[in-house]
Order: structure tokens, then C-alpha cells, then sequence
């Protein structure tokens, strides 16, 4: 369908016989943020890992943009962005020379100050790497999978270790490059995250798909079934609290 970017049928991945994603079927539409849930050992990653072409797949098909990535992972790759949990870059590299390191692995030529204006270490640009903060240190991430224009960018739990600040500042910077036009799929354990943040998630344990929908539907979904619990209304929680004492503007 023209309307979609990924679709996923009968995915498969066994490590020593046992089952990691066991048959998963899923489709991504295009202009979507489509988060991936579930515990620890879910197969959330190891299914990322097949879509990125990071790891082979032992059966079923995944289309990105009408690509196979099991027959074309090159042509994929060309069209993806990838942010991964832990973000490594060389200690002693300025972040406009990273930038235009990564372009150049593309073919392509950007202006680095413009990239990282855009997550907000524009005044950075000169400085190592070295020196960068946790929450930088991400954002920067982002930039740099964000030089050849990609069609589709995974994120693996991008706000893991941030403070409240740089947690909702990550937040925005995930909401404005949906409106480029880029597709956002991410997996995160911090379950307001996803319902602030994704139009459809999908629920994995024991390498399946347990639900998929809208947050506001699984929710809506739960209480059809009869889920009860102590009703406590709060116009505002702690982290409100937190950033209106210690203010919205990030702590670099």
C-alpha cells in the first residue's frame, strides 16, 4: 500500500533453538511515531536489529518502502536513520567534524552548524565531543542519523539516564523530525513516554505481538474488560513540579 513505509510478515529469530520474535506481523504508516513495547528480552531490539539490516533474519519478509531488506539491505540502509541506546563518538573529534563525517559515509555535503542548530548545540560546534553531556550527547546522535534525509529513523529507548529537562526536550526534538516527513519508530520502557508520544504501539513479550494499537484505544480496550483501580485525579505530578522549580531550558 503507498500509504505505508514498513511492513513486517512472519518475522522469525532463534538464538540455540529458542525463539526471540516468533512470527511477528506488523505495518508502519508513513508520518507515523509506531513505538514497540515489552519487558526485558521481549525480542523489541533483536526486531529493530532485522529491520535496520544489522541482523540477518531466519524467516519472514520485511518491506521498507517496497524494499526487501533480506534481498537489498544495501538500498535500505540508504533510507533509514538509526540512533542507538548508547551513542559513541571519538572523544577528540570536534561535533561539526562528526557531522560532516557521517554525510560523508552518505555521499553527502551539509552544513554541519545547521544540523546541530537544529537539536540545539549550534554553539557547540567546535567543541569535542569529550565534553558533551548525556542528553547532548543524544541529541547529537540524532543529528548525525539525520544527514542523508532518511525515510524512516528508529530511536532504542532514546531518553534511558536523561534528567526531566533533557527528557522532554528529547520529546520535542522526536515530535519535529516526525514533521519533517520522517517515520519514527522507537522502543522505550517509560510507558507515558509512549502514550505522549506515539500515534499506535506495539506490545511484545515472549517474542510476539500481544496488541497493537492506539494508546488510547489498548486503554479504552482494558477498562471494556473490566479494569479497576484507585482513582486519584492530579492536575500535576512531581516531575511538573521538578521543571517549574528548576525551569524548561536545558541544563548543558
Amino acid at each position: 500500500m503507498p500509504d505505508l513505509i514498513l511492513k513486517v510478515k512472519n518475522l522469525k529469530k532463534a538464538y540455540n533453538d529458542k525463539p526471540a520474535v516468533d512470527g511477528i506481523s506488523f505495518e508502519v504508516k508513513k508520518g507515523e511515531i509506531f513505538g514497540i513495547l515489552g519487558p526485558n528480552g521481549a525480542g523489541k531490539t533483536t526486531t529493530l536489529e532485522m529491520i535496520e539490516t544489522l541482523r540477518p533474519i531466519d524467516s519472514g519478509t520485511i518491506l521498507v518502502d517496497g524494499i526487501d531488506v533480506g534481498e537489498h539491505p544495501n538500498q535500505v540502509k540508504q533510507i533509514i536513520g538509526v540512533q542507538p541506546q548508547t551513542a559513541a563518538f571519538q572523544d577528540k573529534q570536534k561535533l561539526s567534524e562528526i557531522i560532516e563525517m557521517f554525510a560523508a559515509a552518505y555521499g553527502e555535503r551539509v552544513h554541519a552548524k545547521e544540523f546541530l542548530e537544529d537539536v540545539e548545540l549550534g554553539e557547540k560546534a567546535n567543541d569535542f565531543a569529550e565534553s558533551l553531556s548525556g542528553g547532548q550527547r543524544q541529541r547529537l546522535s540524532i543529528a548525525a542519523a539525520l544527514v542523508h534525509s532518511p525515510k524512516l529513523f528508529f530511536l532504542d529507548e532514546p531518553t534511558t539516564g536523561l534528567d526531566p529537562q533533557a527528557r522532554r526536550n528529547l520529546w520535542d526534538l522526536i515530535r519535529s523530525v516526525r514533521d519533517r516527513g520522517v517515520t519514527v519508530i522507537l522502543t522505550t520502557h517509560y510507558l507515558e513516554e509512549a502514550e505522549l508520544l506515539c500515534d499506535r504501539v506495539a506490545i511484545m513479550d515472549s517474542g510476539k505481538i500481544i496488541a497493537l494499537d492506539t494508546p488510547h484505544n489498548l486503554v479504552k480496550q482494558l477498562l471494556k474488560r473490566g479494569f479497576t483501580k484507585e482513582q486519584q485525579v492530579e492536575q500535576a505530578n512531581l516531575e511538573d513540579v521538578f521543571i517549574d522549580l528548576t525551569g524548561k531550558g536545558l541544563r548543558d
